[in-house]
């Protein structure tokens, strides 16, 4: 294992405290792992908060700021944060008017988000959650009871940031994330597997020639491995699925998204496949994103998440955002 760390046990602490150096306008508490707004919460806005295993880098933190999240809080790599840093979380985000939990579908996020938000309605913290289900490729993976949650999710934390921006309540924010993930869907792919530090060898084996066809975010396993092809022919099943599952249609948001090792020309290569696909397909990209936006730590491969837009969530999509990971339009 060849990694820039200090070592295992100190990885995500150790990660923790460069953000807080690089990024005055995060707060930052190394101890719980709790990532807020400098500023603290706004008075009078829902607050929003999601996490997850650490590793997915720039999810959750990086998406900390203005028009997206309040608070995050990772967990250890590939782990889920435990209930009482969710809490601590909601508590940093509650400015009066309710949190939203933004939940990826994993079994750990969900059990231990809905515990925090039991122990937050003890305190009088009005939460609702919204768990993000796109990913098209399983059913009740190793992690699941359903589909898993993976690209939507930053989908859902730019439009629902948007919309509680703008001073909505928690009922009407909680409803348009939830129509952000209804009409998302993703599906992933990997050249290599990553290998988790703790572990010290890679998470799966694949040989020189083989990909792995609709891979998890923590290299869980996907509807089947093949032999590697061209671009074109990968991204043609990646999008055969999402087509089948939601048909695509209309006005698109589109994401292709690096899973960390993969360099940003081969990005823009399936890019230029997707974009094809959609318009043999009658449909038309409205908006898009190219890069690393969820990733796997080093893994080799790509995913697609298509979101079918309507006039209110491209403007919500198109409205300011401050973030590590997002920005544009301040």
């Amino acid at each position: 294992m060849k990694k820039l760390i200090n070592s295992p046990e100190t990885v995500v602490t150790d990660a923790l405290a460069g953000m807080a150096a690089a990024h005055p306008s995060l707060s930052v508490d190394l101890d719980g792992k709790i990532i807020t707004r400098a500023g603290g919460p706004v008075p009078g806005k829902v607050g929003l908060v999601s996490g997850g295993g650490s590793g997915h880098e720039p999810l959750h933190g990086g998406y900390v700021g203005y028009g997206m999240l309040d608070a995050a809080c990772p967990g250890e790599v590939f782990t889920s944060p435990v209930p009482d840093q969710v809490l601590a979380a909601t508590r940093a985000a509650n400015g009066g008017a309710g949190v939203l939990h933004i939940v990826k579908n994993y079994t750990g996020d969900v059990l231990n988000f809905r515990m925090a938000a039991e122990l937050a309605d003890d305190e009088d913290i009005e939460v609702e959650s919204v768990v993000v289900n796109d990913d098209v490729a399983v059913r009740d993976s190793l992690y699941t009871a359903g589909r898993r949650g993976v690209g939507a999710t930053v989908f859902v934390e730019k439009i629902a940031g948007a919309l509680a921006e703008r001073g909505a309540p928690l009922a009407e924010v909680a409803a348009v994330a939830a129509e952000v993930n209804e009409r998302s869907r993703s599906f992933g792919v990997a050249l290599t597997s990553c290998t988790v530090p703790a572990a010290g060898k890679p998470t799966f084996d694949l040989a020189e020639q083989e990909i792995e066809l609709g891979i998890g975010i923590h290299g869980e396993p996907g509807r089947t491995r093949g032999p590697l092809q061209p671009a074109r022919d990968i991204v043609a099943t990646v999008m055969d699925a999402i087509h089948a599952d939601l048909p695509l249609a209309g006005e698109l948001l589109v994401m292709v998204n690096g899973m960390g090792g993969t360099p940003l020309i081969e990005l823009y290569g399936a890019f230029s496949e997707v974009s094809r696909y959609v318009g043999d397909h009658g449909a038309r990209i409205g908006r898009n994103l190219v890069g690393n936006y969820i990733t796997s730590l080093e893994m080799q491969g790509f995913s697609v998440t298509v979101c079918q837009l309507t006039e209110t969530l491209r403007d919500l999509w198109d409205a300011p955002v401050d973030t590590p990971g997002l920005r544009w339009g301040r």
